[in-house]
């Protein structure tokens, strides 16, 4: 699966939630009815993971989960209560044994030093389709959890006693009830009973490419140094994980890909694969995504430490015991498949490849814009971040919308756009993503002059509404409630970024009451 790093942590640093509170979690069983609605989109357009089955989308979001039961006819989203409050979604992932949907969710918390960090909130489950959710605290230690035995051997092991830092970033599945679930400070974790109780797994340390329970072994499990562990270790920061069979599973970390295939085990023996300890190796050590499809397993490899290293796209075909890599400098963040075919989302676009990735091809539309025929609305975005298809549909996931085409042939078919938030009359206008980066894209307001020519000016204004941009001025707009959007670049009259703080926009529409909008920006 995946790690949406960039989009996640401008997520999660830049908006404003409410404080965790641990007693909404004190029950790992509980089931919580969520609010939901039906609606026709989703409740995000950050879309961060994308899972297809049959005729069901599930996407995880910046606001919540949203699924389609009709292949995008309209949607359900969950939202609020105490299983999800405001909390981003950080990982979706489908347990193909039982048939459960998992989700994990993350926040911000104020750092000691100031400014914010992000928090694990714990995971949730169901088992209906969403109709119920269940429960489940982040994994965390006690403060005499200072061991872990492995085999043979008892290791020192730092505790991790918060959720600040320790944000489920991938989940996994195998036979018959185990979870796995990745983290930066947590590491790898797995639980066999629904996640009541969770258990510290062992892979192997910086220094050493392979362990199994027999070897005697010396070292201590932690993904930072400090008084407790002196040395810490890039092998110990996980963030993605994918199972391939029911006994085998890949880790990524930010020191390789570690393979187990006695997954089962109480104690997996583990092997490491990482650009300096094989000649065909994977391009760079820290690994943000893994997906596996066709007897082949894809990592998105970006560059770790070792200056010989580099981003790309790397692929095994033999179980890692050697990597082809494709798409070399390009930062991938997610794979989605469709059969045999493989996609690699990155900061330049949806790249696919039909032939075990010796060509890969962008679609022409999504190179410049994607328009919807029918709303006109059109993303003007090149980054992506989830994949998916079903039948004849592929979709994809960026930070500005969900794109959904209905395919006739490579790359050819019906483009659908699925846009949040759609104004409910001309008297009110949004503005997306929110908060906004213009390290992103561009901000997009939207605004309605009832389908009829107008003369439309949009203003910025800081939060003492000092004048700061004129967007549009005295132009001939004709809007409806889908919009399409006007936008903005985030910069000044003189083309200069702001600094971070909350603006405003003012939409004048002929001689109308003037509309109002709040923008919360951040280089």
């Amino acid at each position: 699966m995946k790690l949406n790093l960039i989009l996640l942590t401008l997520l999660l640093t830049s908006s404003v939630f409410p404080q965790y509170n641990p007693e909404l979690f004190n029950l790992p069983g509980d089931k919580n009815y969520l609010s939901k609605i039906t609606s026709s989109s989703p409740i995000s357009n950050s879309i961060l993971d994308i899972i297809t089955r049959g005729d069901t989308v599930w996407l995880g979001t910046s606001r919540g989960v949203s699924v389609s039961y009709n292949r995008g006819e309209d949607w359900t989203n969950f939202y609020g209560t105490s299983s999800f409050g405001d909390d981003d979604i950080s990982a979706l992932a489908y347990n193909k044994y039982d048939g459960s949907i998992w989700v994990a969710t993350a926040t911000t918390a104020s750092a000691p030093g100031g400014g914010t960090v992000p928090k694990g909130t714990g995971l949730k489950y169901t088992t209906d389709k969403g109709l119920t959710w269940n429960s489940v605290p982040q994994p965390v230690d006690n403060f005499e959890s200072t061991t872990v035995v492995y085999g043979i051997n008892t290791l020192n092991a730092l505790p991790v006693t918060v959720a600040e830092q320790n944000i489920t970033y991938d989940i996994a599945f195998t036979p018959p009830h185990t979870v796995w679930i990745t983290s930066f400070a947590g590491g790898l974790r797995k639980s066999t009973d629904m996640g009541q109780t969770w258990t510290r797994v062992v892979i192997p340390p910086d220094d050493l490419d392979s362990i199994n329970p027999y070897d005697t072994l010396d070292f201590c499990l932690s993904p930072i140094g400090g008084t407790f562990c002196t040395k810490g270790n890039l092998n110990h920061r996980a963030f993605s994980v994918v199972s391939t069979n029911d006994s085998t599973l890949y880790v990524g970390t930010a020191n390789g890909i570690n393979k187990t295939t006695n997954a089962r085990d109480q104690f997996p023996s583990w092997v490491k694969f990482n650009h300096q300890n094989q000649d065909n190796p994977i391009s760079g050590n820290f690994i943000t995504a893994l997906g596996y499809n066709d007897n082949t397993i894809w990592a998105a490899a970006w560059k770790a430490e070792k200056p010989e290293e580099f981003y790309g796209v790397s692929s095994s075909t033999n179980g890692g015991e050697t990597w082809q890599t494709f798409l070399d400098d390009e930062r991938t963040h997610n794979f989605g498949f469709k059969n045999n075919e493989v996609l690699a989302l990155s900061d330049n676009g949806a790249f696919r490849s039909s032939n075990q990735g010796s060509t890969w091809i962008l679609p022409t539309s999504i190179i410049d814009t994607i328009t919807d025929p029918t709303s006109k609305i059109y993303l003007r975005t090149n980054i992506y971040y989830s994949a998916g298809s079903n039948n004849d549909d592929i979709w994809l996931g960026s930070d500005d919308g969900l794109i959904k085409l209905t395919e006739t042939s490579f790359w050819t078919g019906k483009w659908k756009i699925y846009f949040a938030g759609e104004l409910k009359s001309k008297s009110e206008t949004f503005c997306y993503p929110n908060p906004f980066s213009p390290r992103q894209g561009e901000l997009k307001i939207m605004y309605s002059t009832e389908n009829k020519p107008a003369n439309v000016t949009i203003r910025i204004f800081d939060f003492g509404m000092n004048y700061i941009r004129t967007v549009i001025q005295n132009v001939t707009r004709q809007r409806g409630l889908e919009g399409p959007p006007d936008f903005w670049d985030g910069r000044d009259d003189n083309g200069n970024l702001l600094p971070n703080g909350v603006y405003f926009y003012r939409v004048d529409i002929d001689n109308e009451e003037p509309l109002f909008g709040k923008i919360i920006y951040l280089k």
